[in-house]
């Protein structure tokens, strides 16, 4: 009896070293990938599109009503296009953070407003909700909501 609560406690010992190490080697932390949003936000707003894009992985995964249905590959020349042509159309698009809500080892879910002015001086106000995944310090996957509906012509 004495020896096997020897080698239960050695095995423990050695399970717990074996999962602090892990923990070290792979350190995933939700705050780190808050921060990462935070940024992104805050590039957004400064309309600074390469180093926004250059925080996702390359050919990250989107799903987004602008692009379509499903999901879609983009690049980052391809992000930097998007966002610079709907800076043309809204130039003082501007998104404020309302909650975000960290799910997990790898999700940030964000939930925003997003207002801006066109050329014709109309103003628009869009709540939004993106689910971000986020792996190695890199954005993977930008499945972002909304309503997409115009409102009916009169």
């Amino acid at each position: 009896m004495k020896n096997i609560l020897i080698v239960l406690i050695i095995f423990i010992s050695l399970s717990s070293c074996n999962n602090a190490k892990s923990e070290k080697m792979n350190p995933v932390s939700s705050s780190e990938n808050e921060k990462l949003v935070k940024e992104y936000f805050e590039l957004f707003n400064q309309h600074k599109w390469k180093e926004m894009a250059d925080i996702y992985v390359e050919n990250a995964d989107f799903k987004d009503p602008s692009l379509g249905n499903g999901i879609v590959k983009q690049s980052h020349q391809q992000i930097v296009t998007k966002y610079t042509e709907l800076s043309d159309m809204f130039p003082d698009v501007h998104d404020k953070i309302l909650q975000i809500y960290p799910s997990g080892e790898k999700h940030i879910i964000v939930e925003f407003v997003s207002t801006g002015t066109a050329p014709d001086n109309s103003k628009f106000e869009l709540p939004i909700c993106t689910i971000f995944t986020i792996e190695n310090g890199k954005i993977t996957k930008d499945f972002t909501y909304y309503d997409n509906f115009e409102e009916p012509q009169e």
